[in-house]
């Protein structure tokens, strides 16, 4: 035994319970400590029957997190859940809390499972790029049936105790609250009724088709978009049709080649990188108090922003110009709950009650006097922020917080109309802001730390991902984005198809290309942008986005208007490519005098890569990012790059920083002003470090 592991017995059953504080994780400790438990079990005459049972808040929620990376100590995981099984007296596993990963195997490997009610199980380890281990894929099938093993080992997807009762996966329900009575209860039932050892290994695995199997891995090959996870537990599933022993082999194999492979590195980056994130030097400061928000805006962004706070347990109030806008605000958020009606998450009654009790709409400023912090979300112009925070100055208490949900405007410029500059943030919502995890909180020159930890409140209320940036054009997402989808441009006018790009980035791992992307946003968007920052643009920087402002001119601005790179007449949001973007773009090549070239898409890829590695080593040389994983966040929660990728910064260490720098040398022989290095680059690749060093730093 050990610290983290007893054995008691209750009369005649014997009780094994782990106590590894807070989530019971499988460390070397407990492993051995149940393995000690077992074997005295196995000896003791006394005890008919064994309880395997979690103590605190969860049965055993899987792998200790400390130890990855390391290597494994005996005795190993799979080993212990098939001594469980192997043994000659009956072992029930008593659940409660969220036994995923190795907690729901060493379940199985157990005789009999009973479970509280609120009790969760899964098998997650698909988003860290392996596959269960320790017989999850042999025995779940075994239990289940092939189809509901398939399901929740590609999705990772917790599975609530009635599910789980009704597929099989556990035996039993029990409400006491005790699952440590409910585990000994349920072995004298066992004893009674005369039922001993059944183990897992013995039954066959239900609905075992070929075609079936086919059928999963071309969907996952779909879905997955280059993530090798999903397919290769497929193939794991598939081999629960062998003898246990043999499957239990293949489930080896099959795991090594899925840790061995760089896609699990980066995937456990980015499992720590988004816990990491919130690790910012306003950390220690007291959030200020946070119970009821105001909006300024009820279009699709202040909706979704609001629906966000909603669902958060806020109050909300959203002001709009008048009571015409107030009431289609209104709307709007009532839109962004439709599908959750639709799909039975809520009832229509529970909606409208929600609404009167936490939502006002309106048009008077003065309904925000009472309010913990205000997100400003009007028309992206400085002149029409500084008019929203005058009157929010005039009209907000004290010491509430006043945010501005602007792209890319200057925090410390809007703070500047305000008395009070110490109380103002940026919090920066992605649309739609009910649905996507990024917050990207800005930090001004006189933002005062419990401002920001009040941002990051916000963030975790909404249970979104809270990442820092510092003052600048863009931030951390749209600045670097401005730099990919720069290079993308000059691609297009040197000879590049913006549909062979957008198919050569989708290829990468993003849900859609650069072309795509800018439909869904809008266009016009991009062009009002350009126009901004038309008095300031150096003309020595190459433009790049004539052809973008022609089909602008004739009304190509995307999914709104029914056509923009492609052609939505058929499917509002998908459909074939524009004919007449093509036309557009070699008559805008001849005006340039550009003879245009091929790209291949792994050149295409080469500088989208150098492109948004070089800015956003800029972004984290001058600040704007604290660490190189605070890029990574925003590029997989903002921006769809692949998470199986690790993000940006961490596919640079792994492609190399001297390829990543040489390749952006000898695109800067074209062009010197916008492939020029980033200092921080140069020195790493100089120093023989890595971004990853910068993490820990």
């Amino acid at each position: 035994m050990s610290d983290v592991v007893t054995y008691t017995r209750d009369g005649d059953i014997a009780v094994i319970a782990v106590n590894n504080p807070p989530v019971n994780a499988l460390s070397h400790a407990v492993r051995k400590g149940m393995q000690d438990a077992l074997r005295k079990f196995e000896s003791d005459p006394e005890a008919k029957a064994a309880v395997i049972v979690g103590e605190g808040r969860t049965f055993m929620a899987g792998a200790d997190i400390s130890e990855f990376g390391k290597p494994p100590q005996e005795p190993w995981l799979p080993e212990l859940v098939n001594e469980i099984e192997a043994c000659s007296k009956p072992v029930v596993a008593s659940l409660h809390g969220t036994p995923l990963g190795g907690g729901l195997e060493v379940a199985l490997g157990a005789h009999w499972r009973v479970a509280q009610p609120d009790t969760r199980v899964g098998l997650p380890e698909v988003h860290l790029g392996i596959l269960p281990g320790a017989g999850g894929t042999q025995r779940l099938p075994r239990v289940a049936g092939v189809e509901t093993a398939l399901d929740m080992i590609t999705s990772g997807r917790h599975v609530p105790a009635a599910e789980a009762l009704e597929k099989g996966i556990i035996d039993a329900i029990d409400d006491s609250g005790d699952p440590r009575a409910a585990g000994v209860a349920f072995a004298r039932k066992l004893l009674a009724e005369g039922k001993g050892v059944r183990r897992t290994g013995d039954m066959t695995a239900a609905g075992h088709d070929p075609a079936l199997f086919d059928a999963w891995r071309a969907e996952m090959k779909k879905k997955s978009r280059g993530q090798l996870s999903p397919v290769v537990c497929v193939d794991a599933v598939e081999a629960s049709n062998l003898p246990l022993p043999e499957g239990l082999k293949r489930e080896r194999e099959l795991f090594q080649k899925l840790h061995d492979d760089p896609q699990r590195a980066a995937l456990v980056h980015a499992f720590f990188a988004e816990r990491a994130v919130a690790k910012v030097p306003e950390a220690s400061a007291t959030p200020r108090k946070l119970e009821k928000i105001g909006i300024i805006g009820g279009g699709t962004m202040g909706a979704g922003i609001a629906a966000a706070a909603l669902q958060a347990g806020l109050k909300v109030v959203m002001v709009e110009r008048d009571a015409e806008a107030a009431a289609r605000g209104e709307q709007n958020v009532r839109r962004n709950f439709a599908s959750s009606v639709k799909k039975g998450r809520m009832t229509q009654e529970q909606l409208d009650a929600l609404l009167a009790a936490n939502f006002q709409a309106t048009d008077d400023y003065g309904a925000l006097s009472d309010v913990d912090l205000v997100i400003e979300a009007v028309f992206e112009t400085m002149a029409v922020k500084k008019e929203v925070f005058a009157k929010l100055d005039a009209v907000v208490p004290e010491g509430a917080v006043l945010a501005s949900n602007t792209s890319y405007l200057n925090i410390d410029e809007i703070a500047a109309c305000t008395r009070r500059p110490q109380d103002v943030i940026g919090l920066h919502f992605f649309s739609p802001a009910h649905i996507m995890r990024l917050l990207e909180v800005i930090v001004g020159e006189k933002s005062a730390p419990d401002a920001v930890a009040t941002g990051f409140l916000l963030a975790k209320k909404m249970k979104k991902v809270g990442v820092r940036c510092g003052v600048c054009d863009g931030f951390i997402g749209n600045r670097i984005l401005g730099s990919y989808m720069k290079a993308a441009n000059m691609m297009v006018e040197d000879g590049a198809s913006p549909y062979v790009i957008d198919e050569a980035v989708r290829e990468f791992g993003y849900p859609m290309g650069p072309f795509q992307m800018g439909d869904l946003a809008g266009l016009d968007i991009g062009y009002l942008s350009r126009r901004d920052r038309d008095a300031t643009r150096d003309p020595a920087d190459r433009y790049a986005a004539g052809f973008l402002d022609r089909m602008y001119e004739k009304g190509w601005i995307g999914q709104k208007a029914g056509i923009g790179f492609y052609d939505y007449s058929q499917n509002p949001r998908s459909g074939p490519p524009n004919p007449g973007v093509m036309p557009l773009i070699e008559e805008e090549r001849k005006k340039l005098g550009i003879a245009p070239r091929e790209f291949s898409k792994e050149e295409i890829m080469r500088r989208y890569v150098a492109a948004t590695v070089n800015e956003a080593a800029k972004v984290v040389g001058e600040g704007i990012a604290l660490r190189p994983l605070d890029v990574d966040m925003v590029s997989i929660f903002g921006y769809g790059y692949p998470r199986w990728r690790g993000g940006p910064m961490h596919y640079a260490d792994h492609v190399g920083l001297d390829r990543i720098l040489a390749d952006i040398r000898e695109f800067e022989k074209e062009d010197p002003r916008f492939w020029k290095p980033a200092p921080l680059l140069v020195e790493l690749v100089e120093s023989g470090r890595k971004f990853g060093d910068l993490n820990n730093a």
